[in-house]
């Protein structure tokens, strides 16, 4: 008897060995399948495809939820590798836990490539904007531009007690945005199927305020997650970027992009305040090594209530630095470089795609 039971285990053992290699085997040859479809402009335009017909059931499914739904799952998973991570110090359970760690990755990384991970190898929208030479003196002209912009439109925007910018209706202002992206392509582009109104407050605010993070897309439910808790500077300009990742905009800097042209194009004061704030604070990071003395100078020429709000945003900062922030800045920033795309710590192509615009743009005015 004692026999035949280690005869089974022996078995058993070795079945799990091969299972484990099989889908080990099935995850490499997933990242090679993935990489080479990237390389076809076909394949990813069949992924484009894909994604909005699989966007708008899952939009169906949980944008009725009051909560993310998405944040939900994030706990189950963690909760998941918890588990396997804790069988994996028992040495009765390694291998089994070793083949469960194994199948779940294979079915996440299917599943994060063909809802969202393949959109990060389009044809990028600098390919549609003629080159333009891009000088210091351009971005100087811009960044007077966008401060007399961002001077105007602070005046048409509601304060708290202490002076401060303040969004008071997020929804209207959610409304506002998918009312504009919806209306028509803001570029020439295949991310023109319509949205609904998706956004939700992220369940980890307390926690995502101290990494930088302002929101973020959740690919596996379809949901706009942002931070209740910015500063309102940052708030309507975040949303817009969310939505445009659910529009299928993949690339960081691309969504900011189109969030600006959102901004831009909107009749809603809090998102054009915020939208012109950002390009602003843009040209002003691209131009502060080149040209710091003209960017204090810009700072100093703030209207009152603009040196209100960017108080606010230090403060903001300040109360939220930490290791957290520096640990997500680096993995976010070896994420984009992975897929393609700037890292998180420049602004160089969402720059050049704003000063190729407005000169195509001068160009026909």
């Amino acid at each position: 008897m004692l026999m035949t039971w280690k005869l089974n285990v022996r078995t058993d053992s070795r079945k799990t060995y091969h299972r484990k290699r099989f889908w080990a085997g099935i995850l490499l040859a997933q990242a090679v399948l993935f990489y080479l479809l990237s390389l076809s402009d076909r394949a990813v335009s069949l992924f484009e495809r894909f994604f909005a017909w699989q966007k708008n059931h899952h939009q169906l499914i949980f944008a009725g939820t009051e909560f993310s739904a998405g944040d939900v799952f994030y706990i189950v998973l963690v909760i998941v590798f918890g588990l396997i991570f804790y069988y994996l110090s028992r040495k009765s359970l390694r291998h089994r836990a070793v083949l469960s760690l194994f199948i779940l990755l294979n079915l996440l990384y299917l599943t994060y490539h063909l809802w969202w991970g393949m959109l990060y190898f389009q044809k990028p929208i600098s390919d549609q904007l003629p080159e333009v030479e891009i000088t210091e003196e351009k971005l100087k002209d811009l960044a007077k531009r966008y401060l007399e912009l961002s001077r105007e439109s602070r005046t048409e925007v509601k304060e708290d007690r202490n002076g401060v910018f303040k969004v008071y209706d997020a929804v209207k202002l959610q409304h506002a945005i998918v009312e504009i992206q919806n209306e028509g392509p803001l570029f020439n582009n295949l991310n023109s199927e319509r949205s609904v109104l998706s956004f939700k407050p992220s369940l980890y605010s307390s926690i995502i305020s101290f990494t930088g993070i302002q929101g973020y897309y959740n690919p596996f439910t379809a949901e706009a997650q942002y931070n209740p808790e910015l500063p309102s500077t940052y708030l309507p300009f975040t949303l817009a970027h969310e939505h445009a990742h659910q529009n299928g905009f993949a690339r960081e800097q691309e969504a900011n992009f189109i969030a600006f042209l959102t901004g831009k194009n909107s009749g809603d004061a809090n998102l054009r305040y915020s939208t012109y704030y950002y390009v602003l604070k843009s040209l002003l990071n691209a131009l502060a090594e080149s040209d710091p003395e003209f960017v204090k100078e810009v700072l100093r020429n703030y209207s009152p209530g603009m040196k209100r709000d960017r108080m606010a945003e230090l403060m903001f900062r300040k109360k939220h630095e930490g290791w957290l922030e520096v640990f997500f800045g680096i993995t976010n920033d070896l994420f984009l470089k992975s897929n393609r795309q700037d890292g998180a710590v420049t602004y160089s192509y969402f720059v050049n795609l704003l000063v190729r615009y407005e000169e195509t743009n001068a160009l026909k005015r």
